[in-house]
């Protein structure tokens, strides 16, 4: 089964990374739902900037973490292109 790694921007301009299996409902979870992040909650509305489609959890889990490694500055180019 699928995971998706995505970045989201949250309302004071902060970067989110996280994981899931379905990118939309989890979207929505952090914008509208106690099952958010508990680091979004306070930032809200977050907007998705970029999603990644990984084969398994534990993929996902490491590119995540890559993800997270990064600069700022990198992690908006990653998703500029």
């Amino acid at each position: 089964m699928s995971y998706f790694v995505y970045i989201l921007e949250c309302s004071d301009n902060t970067l989110y990374t996280g994981i899931a299996k379905d990118v939309n409902k989890r979207l929505n979870e952090h914008n509208n739902s106690k099952n958010g992040a508990k680091y979004t909650k306070a930032r809200r509305p977050v907007k998705l900037l970029h999603v990644e489609e990984c084969e398994d959890r534990s993929s996902a889990c490491k590119r995540e973490y890559t993800i997270k490694q990064l600069s700022r500055e990198a992690k908006i180019t990653l998703y500029k292109g």
